[in-house]
């Protein structure tokens, strides 16, 4: 069966959100990224070169079908033509029944741009961090460029959308971290191992509301403190210190057999 022209047409109208929301469903790209979502995602059609069929025949799908590069250039979002394009269903995760009290949370406060949220994915399933809280007009994690900027994390990591206001507020029993000028050096103060960290936008930081909310607030120095340094850090590298500050003073254990570094 080739990708019709109505297959084709229909994977590229799920470019746009409201298209993703009323099939329920989002687009992914490329051999690593499909299989990965494959473990652990309903998956509703696999388009795919006949040799990619051939060396993975148990491909579970609703529907398989045998594509040639042509048929994948058309369809693809990518400049270069994937081997493999997948449509899945949008997983449902009921945040009202998870229990954050013993786990290390991301929340994200108006993030914008996919490529930062797909890293701020990463972070998350890099450092063994469950769940990312979005607020509602957080970028979509099933844009497109989203999904394909979490190389996979996407599979592991579960994001919620929710008013911010309303869920810290109902977890303030916790420690709710986030990062200000005003803040406390991250490497002088004590870290928890549970809890919520708070990253904002890109240009206007978290938003006053949210900040009512934040009861622990830290700052990440430059070095040396007293040079002309950068005005501000990407919220995507912010987010990798954040989280590997907290991680190392928890989790990290090196082996004492371990290889040193070359």
């Amino acid at each position: 069966m080739a990708l019709s022209k109505n297959k084709i047409k229909y994977i590229q109208s799920l470019k746009d959100k409201k298209h993703r929301l009323e099939y329920g469903v989002f687009v992914a790209e490329g051999t690593k990224l499909v299989f990965d979502l494959l473990a652990t995602c309903k998956c509703q059609f696999i388009a795919a070169l006949p040799e990619i069929i051939a060396k993975y025949p148990k491909i579970i799908a609703e529907e398989v079908i045998i594509a040639d590069e042509n048929e994948l250039k058309k369809a693809t979002f990518l400049k270069t033509p994937p081997q493999i394009i997948g449509v899945f269903y949008q997983p449902d995760f009921d945040i009202s029944t998870t229990n954050f009290d013993k786990k290390l949370s991301l929340v994200l406060d108006g993030i914008q741009d996919p490529g930062n949220i797909g890293t701020i994915v990463r972070l998350a399933d890099w450092f063994g961090m469950e769940d990312v809280i979005c607020s509602p007009d957080t970028v979509d994690i099933y844009n497109p460029k989203t999904v394909q900027a979490t190389m996979g994390a996407i599979a592991r990591v579960k994001v919620h959308y929710t008013n911010l206001t309303d869920f810290l507020q109902k977890h303030n029993h916790l420690p709710i971290y986030g990062t200000f000028l005003e803040g406390k050096n991250i490497y002088n103060e004590s870290l928890s191992e549970n809890g919520f960290i708070v990253m904002g936008n890109e240009g206007n930081g978290i938003r006053s509301e949210t900040e009512k909310a934040i009861n622990r607030k830290l700052f990440i120095p430059s070095f040396p403190s007293e040079r002309e340094t950068s005005e501000s850090l990407n919220v995507g590298v912010a987010t990798g210190i954040i989280c590997g500050e907290f991680r190392r003073r928890y989790d990290f254990n090196p082996s004492p057999t371990a290889n040193p570094p070359h």
